[in-house]
Order: structure tokens, then sequence, then C-alpha cells
């Protein structure tokens, strides 16, 4: 696992990793997400699912406003931010700490004003450089994910992760973003076959050595968990298992919709860990 045992993120607030799993809630507002799109399309619904999170033990809540499903209808940034920036303004006076999920430097500057705490860029800041400069002017936590839509991916997918994500990181240093502000994910979902995503869940312990820095996962509810469970079986709990196994190969943040499920099976996984650490 990393070494480092701290995300300083926006605002002052810092987040503690390495003792024990953190868990970011989704919190979509849009009305095209793959699993829960327009179910908090209101503002006061959106705050109240927020609470939810929270309630069952998210540490993080991860806002977005447009829908990164493959084959969603693109939104333009005012109505990605007309989405969002009322739902963090809510949110702001709480004690959460709050991500945007943007790829628009536009956008995570606005939110990051309107209280977010973190900017979540699924482009890694590849498509808006200009996000990294906006992160390291505010002081926000910044994370960086793979992806391998709209470009010639390396045929080993530990090899692509290692040469996509040393780009992004080289973006946000040379932006000025502070080390301890980073983290990577390694994008499930993204521009990859079923197979390529259980490759790379097998294969994690190899990605997170490329780079001494925090992970953050998002494997929820993503169609290689729904497929692998079946019709008849239960996507969250699917997750959770797909948790535990990137837990136990070095993952510190993982990014899920059920979080009670997922807290609960990586209470295990942290009690293993704490376990072999004991023994050592």
């Amino acid at each position: 696992m990393a070494s480092i045992t701290q995300w300083t993120v926006g605002h002052g607030r810092d987040i503690g990793l390495g003792h024990r799993s953190r868990l970011m809630g989704v919190l979509n507002v849009t009305p095209d997400s793959f699993s829960d799109g327009g179910r908090h399309l209101d503002v006061e619904a959106a705050i109240a699912h927020a609470y939810r999170l929270r309630e069952a033990g998210a540490d993080i809540i991860d806002i977005g406003g447009e829908s990164t499903r493959p084959g969603a209808e693109p939104v333009d940034a005012l109505e990605e931010q007309r989405r969002i920036l009322p739902v963090i303004a809510g949110l702001a006076a709480s004690d959460m700490i709050l991500s945007v999920d943007t790829y628009r430097a536009s956008t995570a500057r606005l939110a990051i004003e309107a209280g977010a705490h973190i900017v979540n860029d699924v482009w890694g800041a590849q498509r808006e450089p200009e996000i990294a400069r906006v992160a390291a002017a505010t002081g926000a936590g910044l994370c960086l994910m793979h992806t391998g839509r709209d470009r010639a991916v390396l045929a080993d997918p530990v090899a692509d992760q290692a040469h996509f994500l040393a780009q992004s990181l080289r973006i946000a240093r040379a932006a000025g973003v502070e080390e301890d502000a980073i983290v990577l994910d390694p994008g499930f979902g993204f521009g990859k076959e079923a197979a390529q995503n259980f490759e790379l869940l097998r294969r994690f312990a190899e990605v997170a050595a490329c780079f001494d820095r925090p992970w953050l996962v998002g494997t929820s509810r993503k169609r290689f968990v729904r497929q692998a469970v079946g019709p008849a079986g239960d996507a969250d709990f699917g997750t959770a298992a797909t948790s535990v196994i990137l837990r136990l190969a070095g993952a510190a943040i993982f990014r899920v919709h059920d979080v009670a499920v997922n807290r609960d099976a990586l209470a295990l996984a942290d009690a293993m860990l704490a376990g072999a650490g004991e023994a050592r």
C-alpha cells in the first residue's frame, strides 16, 4: 500500500488514510446516470440523500452533474453547474467533505467556491489541463482517473495505467498541485471491456505499485460486476466483493452507491490487514 497517510483537500480539511478504508458516496444529480439517474435531480432530494450517505458511513460525498456512462448525452458546462452548484452550496455548511465529479475547469472552480473540497476528474486532467491549475490555486484535493476512452491504449493494462497516469501526474505537478493533494484512480469501466476490468482487478497490486500515491477505486454497479452476479444477483454485494479484493491489494478509497454494504465488507478487510500488521 502507499506510504501516504493523509489526503490534503480544500478549505483546510484532510482525510486520514491507511488505518481504515474510506468511503466516497455517489450522488448523481443527473437524469440519465446508469444506476440512479433521475432520483436526485431536485436540490432538496439530493441534499437529503447526501445526509443518508453520510449516516451510512460515507467519508466523502461525490457530486456529479453529467452522466459518464457510455452513450450518455453530453451536457454543457452551464447545465452541469445548474445541477450541482445549489447542492454543493446547500451542503457547504455541514461538516461533510464534498467532491465534484467533473473534468471542466470552470465547473471545478465554481464548485470549490461553493464549498467543494475535492476535484474528481475522470479524464485525469488530460481533457482540460487547466483543471489542475484550479486545484493548485485553491488547495483542493485532486483525483486523477485513468481512462481508455478516445485514445490508443497499450496492450498490457498495467503498462497503460503507468503510461497514462504518469502524464496526468506531470500535468498536475507542473500546475503546482501539492503531492499530498493527489490520489489516483484506475478507472474501472472507462473504455474497458469486462475481461479487461477483471484483469485489472486481478493485477491491481501491480498497478498500485506503479506510483506511491493513494488509490481511489470505483467498481460500484459497473457492467462487469452486474454481468458476473447475473440477473438474479445483487450488484451491491458484487461491488463489495471487488472492494475487499482491491483493499487487500492496496486501494484506500472506495466510490460506491451502497455505502452500508461496502462499509461492512471493508471492515473485515481492514481487520485482517490490521491483524497482519500486528503479526509483522
